[in-house]
């Protein structure tokens, strides 16, 4: 944390980090004036938010579904079959995207002529690179993240559930007044965590799936300061991007915090 100095320093190698010029708000004001500063943030702030509305509730969705299956065996397949994807690395990931979506032997494509419909080039569409991301994110983490809140139902008194039985509850009501009550304050920690990463979105994923055709909407701060700065060797720019966006996720996770403790009472400090 004491490099990041870095931030606001010409860097000289000969000289390095504390012999190296001051040089002020410089590089910050180099970003900020840059043409592509706008389309970098909106493009961060797009694929963030599109995955914390699209991804936050499908874990909390598969674990109330699974903890209301009965079928032991069943329940095991289930768990394995989302949960194993998250052990896939990133780059066998793309590669397996990149199988599925190509334009001549790709499965979607090849079932898509099968139905009488024209190829398409997912991943040069650029209105497409967002929902390709998102959803293949989702069936990557969802299982995983599902463990979390199955285990805070695992720790629900079960004499509330014995109490609803007798006063003639339903499944559904019981996962409203019980289930749901019960992995709050679980939902509001990583609620928080989610929104205080909104600006530190996955690098390599999207870097491996960017290209030309689609760096309109792929292009973000993680894949700029890396192809801008530390392959160019500025690495005063790269650290000065790297503490903007470090200071928006602090200022966004004491926000969200403080909001949670407000209205739920629950907060992580």
């Amino acid at each position: 944390m004491i490099n990041t100095v870095l931030a606001f320093k010409d860097y000289n190698v000969i000289k390095g980090i504390w012999g190296s010029p001051w040089v002020g708000m410089k590089n910050f004001n180099l970003f900020f004036d840059n043409p592509m500063f706008w389309p970098l943030v909106k493009n961060t702030l797009l694929i963030s938010g599109y995955l914390l509305l699209a991804g936050f509730p499908i874990p909390i969705l598969l674990a109330l579904m699974l903890n209301e299956v009965r079928s032991g065996r069943f329940k095991k397949i289930v768990q394995m079959v989302s949960f194993a994807p998250y052990f896939i690395s990133t780059v066998v990931m793309v590669s397996i995207i990149m199988l599925f979506l190509s334009p001549r032997l790709g499965f979607v494509n090849i079932a898509m002529n099968g139905l009488g419909l024209d190829s398409i080039n997912f991943l040069g569409e650029p209105e497409m690179f967002r929902s390709i991301y998102v959803w293949s994110d989702i069936w990557q983490t969802a299982g995983y993240t599902a463990v979390i809140y199955l285990a805070a139902l695992a720790g629900i008194d079960p004499t509330l559930y014995e109490a609803a039985k007798v006063d003639g509850a339903s499944r559904f009501q019981k996962i409203v007044h019980v289930d749901l009550p019960g992995i709050l304050p679980t939902i509001m920690i990583v609620l928080i965590l989610n929104v205080g990463s909104v600006m530190a979105i996955g690098f390599e994923k999207i870097y491996l799936l960017q290209n030309p055709l689609n760096l309109v909407n792929s292009e973000i701060i993680a894949t700029y300061v890396y192809s801008v700065g530390l392959l160019n060797a500025n690495y005063s720019f790269a650290t000065a991007v790297g503490l903007f966006n470090s200071v928006i996720n602090l200022i966004l996770l004491t926000t969200v915090n403080s909001l949670a403790k407000r209205f739920s009472n629950t907060s992580i400090w």
